[in-house]
């Protein structure tokens, strides 16, 4: 059966759930290349029919920037072309913060319901297709940062003034946190912790990590339901890399943990913290694909705003045990616990990544480390913005791209990463982000935040 089909003969006995909880209409959502969530909508009545036929999409979307300008590619552009959006009815979710409304995560396939070459999730379906056929099962979850205030022009007025991570602001937002945790409760969604952040009006979510693709939808859902809370309190939120010029933005950092035969491979060995061989060279693996993996987790011009030393955004190609200023934070867990909770944290990436493609970039890169027995460098210990230029040297330790262009042209030689997306997606995917480049060629850094503050 295919995957966009799972569980379409349940499709009447959920229809009728969906009409006894008045849901009149479903959000089916995709995430283009510029990192925007997308949606089309149709009424509940008409669900049974679109799960098996879809409604229509233009591929142009896949070469929208991020301002709605549209650009091209080698093989999508121009007005021409149809493709039919599929609702996943296996993660269909009542929206609590949307009263009448569900939604779904939606695959883009071709009108013979064959996956289309630029469709996010299917890349992401497939590298998870391989990753089991090899016998590695995972567990992932996104860490979502944002700041909540109100606009004011073009600007944001941060609804607390701090002080950070300080219970003076729990108080501040406690009604919209209340809410915000119902809501994610109703949906089916286990949060692990919640709490104010280091900027102004800046909060973090944290959830229970669940298989990579679904960690991809959940973490579009989880966008979702922060803003549709925010909204029915009369505030405003912005997931933006950067919100205000010069100050710490905000992250979307990917947990993830590498398993087998019911064994985490990062606690299953006698590598460093308890890693197996395996565990460590899908590590390494990750960690020398960092320079190309920035350009997919961090890929606008505004995440160099925020990828700066010594903010605790990860601006280093390296890891070290629970050190915030690796790009790479590798997660032990209490006394205890280790076999179950010992995971890594890319702490670089931030929410304008389309989230199918980090879960399918990141595992593409661990089993590229597998497939050539890469070793895990040395661990850093400490801000590697501290240490001496001859020190981080001999730990080939270095500094993350400084720019957009300078990332992308790392992904372009990252001839795996080419290879696993397919022709179509990657150069799709870099023909939108270098059009981003030249939109804001001449932009300020501060004209640069306020034309994406609200777009993500």
């Amino acid at each position: 059966m295919d995957p966009w089909t799972r569980g379409t003969e349940e499709v009447p006995q959920l229809v009728e759930s969906l009409r006894h909880r008045e849901v009149i209409a479903v959000a089916m959502t995709v995430v283009d290349n510029a990192g925007i969530t997308l949606v089309k909508t149709v009424p509940v009545d008409r669900l049974e029919k679109v799960v098996t036929s879809g409604v229509g999409l233009s591929p142009v979307f896949d070469v929208f920037l991020v301002n709605d300008d549209i650009t091209t590619s080698s093989e999508v552009g121009g007005p021409d072309g149809d493709l039919r959006l599929i609702p996943d009815t296996t993660m269909l979710t009542p929206l609590s913060a949307q009263p009448g409304w569900a939604w779904a995560p939606a695959d883009k396939l071709t009108q013979d319901l064959e996956p289309f070459k630029t469709c996010q999730r299917s890349f992401a379906r497939r590298i998870i297709d391989q990753a089991t056929n090899a016998g590695f099962g995972f567990r992932m979850s996104f860490e979502t940062e944002w700041v909540l205030g109100r606009k004011e022009g073009d600007g944001i007025i941060p609804v607390a003034e701090g002080p950070a991570y300080g219970m003076n602001v729990l108080i501040v937002v406690s009604d919209y946190a209340r809410d915000l945790l119902a809501a994610l409760r109703e949906q089916g969604i286990e949060v692990e912790q919640f709490h104010p952040e280091y900027a102004l009006g800046q909060l973090e979510l944290s959830v229970a990590p669940t298989g990579p693709l679904e960690a991809a939808d959940v973490s579009v859902l989880v966008r979702q339901t922060i803003r549709g809370v925010a909204m029915r309190h009369g505030l405003e939120v912005s997931f933006a890399p950067s919100v205000v010029a010069g100050l710490v933005g905000n992250g979307c950092h990917l947990h993830f943990s590498i398993w087998r035969d019911g064994t985490n491979e990062f606690a299953a060995g006698n590598g460093p913290y308890g890693m197996s061989d395996t565990g460590q060279a899908f590590l390494a693996g990750v960690v020398d694909a960092l320079p190309a993996l920035t350009g997919i987790g961090s890929p606008s011009v505004s995440s160099y705003l925020r990828l700066v030393p010594s903010h605790w955004a990860g601006a280093y190609a390296c890891w070290g045990r629970e050190n915030r200023e690796a790009a790479v934070r590798f997660v032990t867990g209490t006394k205890g616990t280790v076999s179950n909770a010992a995971n890594a944290e890319v702490k670089s990436f931030d929410a304008s990544a389309n989230p199918y493609l980090v879960v399918g970039s990141v595992l593409a890169a661990g089993l590229d480390g597998i497939e050539r027995e890469l070793q895990l460098p040395p661990e850093v210990h400490g801000d590697p913005a501290l240490k001496e230029e001859q020190d981080l040297e001999s730990l080939g330790v270095k500094r993350l791209p400084l720019r957009l262009e300078e990332a992308l042209d790392h992904l372009e030689r990252a001839d795996f990463l080419r290879e696993a997306m397919g022709k179509a997606l990657f150069d799709a995917f870099m023909a939108t982000r270098r059009g981003e480049i030249e939109l804001y060629a001449m932009a300020k850094p501060e004209d640069v935040v306020a034309a994406t503050r609200w777009r993500y």
